[in-house]
């Protein structure tokens, strides 16, 4: 076992009393707030948060024109799909009366053919 030096726990206690008292002064040297130097870093900060705010703005505003682009595009889409379903549905009646049309000229025609038949004897 060593033998205790004493003057190796004072070396520590002074080393810790001369950093406690560099920090205390370092605190106490802190400029005033109307020093420039610090008036000049909060026009810096400000200037930054304020630029920060623009290009928010700026971003927001790209947003909302994209937002407002889609919607117009995904409107135009669903007004060309209503014409679409407009214009198949007229197809649909359409190929639905000519159908009724054709079943009717065969009736008629069928009608007429046994009408015939029937005149015959």
């Amino acid at each position: 076992m060593g033998v205790f030096k004493d003057n190796m726990f004072n070396e520590r206690q002074n080393a810790s009393a001369k950093a406690k008292q560099v920090l205390l002064e370092k605190f106490k040297a802190k400029p005033a707030p109307d020093d420039p130097a610090v008036l000049a870093r909060a026009a810096e900060r400000l200037a930054i948060a304020e630029a920060r705010e623009i290009r928010a703005a700026e971003r927001r505003a790209i947003r909302e024109a994209e937002a407002a682009k889609l919607a117009a595009e995904q409107a135009a889409r669903e007004l060309e799909a209503q014409a679409r379903a407009a214009e198949e549905a007229r197809l649909a009646i359409e190929q639905a009366a000519r159908d009724l049309q054709r079943k009717a000229e065969q009736q008629a025609a069928r009608d007429a053919r046994y009408a015939a038949r029937k005149a015959r004897r």
